[in-house]
Formats: C-alpha cells, sequence, structure tokens
C-alpha cells in the first residue's frame, strides 16, 4: 500500500508543533512567546544540540538551511498589561528568524458582540458569562521573509487533529508580531 505524506511549509510546521506543546500544558495560561531559529543554521552555532535535531528527524539526517525551525520558548516576559503593551516592548536580533506567540482568547459570535457593553471591563464581564462563549487558543508565528500563519485550538474541541490554521486568521496579531522582527 502507498503512503501519502504530507509536507507542510517549515513555518506551519513549526507553529502546530508549537501549539501542540501548549496544549500539553492544559488551558488557562499565560501568554506564551517563542523565538524562531532556523535549525541547520541553530545546529551550526549549538554543535552539542546537533545531535539532539539529527535524532528529531524521521530520517536521522542533518537539516537542510530554511526547511524547519527550531523553537525557543522565552520566559521572564516584560511586564504587560496586554498583548498589545507586551509586543510593542519587543525586538529581536538578527539571530532570529521569526518569532511566535500563543494566547487565549474568548470570541464570541457577531450578533453577540453587537450587544456588548462599550466599557472594556464590563464587556470582558459579560463575554465571560456570555451562553454562546467559544475559549480559543491561538498560536500566531511569523518570519522575517514575511511569511505568517494562525494556529487555532477551540476548547470544546481539544484535539490535536481539530486544529485549524490559516495566514488570515489574526490578521492585526500577525502584524504586531511581524513588526517586533523590523529593525
Amino acid at each position: 500500500m502507498n503512503e501519502i505524506f504530507h509536507v507542510l511549509p517549515p513555518l506551519l510546521e513549526c507553529a502546530v508543533e508549537a501549539e501542540k506543546y501548549v496544549a500539553a500544558a492544559g488551558w488557562d495560561q499565560p501568554v506564551r512567546l517563542f523565538a524562531l531559529v532556523d535549525a541547520a543554521r541553530f545546529a551550526q552555532a549549538e554543535p552539542g544540540l546537533a545531535d539532539t535535531l539529527h535524532e528529531a528527524r524521521d530520517d536521522g539526517g542533518e537539516v537542510e538551511p530554511g526547511a524547519a525551525f527550531v523553537t525557543i520558548e522565552q520566559e521572564d516576559l516584560p511586564p504587560h498589561e496586554d498583548v498589545e503593551e507586551l509586543l510593542a516592548q519587543l525586538a529581536w536580533p538578527a539571530e532570529v528568524d521569526g518569532v511566535a506567540i500563543s494566547l487565549e482568547r474568548i470570541v464570541l459570535p457577531p450578533e453577540a458582540e453587537a450587544d456588548l457593553p462599550e466599557d472594556p471591563a464590563e464587556a470582558a464581564r459579560a463575554s465571560l458569562d456570555h451562553p454562546e462563549r467559544a475559549d480559543i487558543r491561538l498560536l500566531a508565528a511569523v518570519s522575517r521573509d514575511g511569511e505568517r500563519v494562525c494556529v487555532v485550538r477551540q476548547r470544546a474541541h481539544d484535539s490535536d487533529d481539530e486544529v485549524a490554521a490559516g495566514s488570515e486568521i489574526a490578521p492585526g496579531l500577525l502584524d504586531a508580531l511581524a513588526a517586533t522582527l523590523e529593525d
């Protein structure tokens, strides 16, 4: 029997794997941030870790430049009130080839959003109590060469095979994330 292999673009594969990593810790998590580094360049810069990268590959071979990313979680994030404030504080060195962020949100149907109070704090409380709310986790990723992707998981459908992906899911978040890579 012939097997069909689905090869994902490197940024999408990285985003899917990072979202699975975040999902393993469950729900109700804080914002999580990741630097993305070309795996081939990372292996050259960190020869002690290169064997781990080779072992992770199905064929045990070396990673070609541009074929994969290494995801490095950034801990001890600067204090921030919201994601926009956090992203406005960030800048990445040239060695970072991309960045990803994971965050959880509540979404409502458009007709329910129209009925929310104007005050942001009151709107947040109303969203929490709304019967049609959906809890989601977004993992947005961008690369220096302009690629962008979001991966979305719903709490109600919390399974690795029910994750959606697209390049226009959260354009504002992707724009803000891409701005952290600009010189």
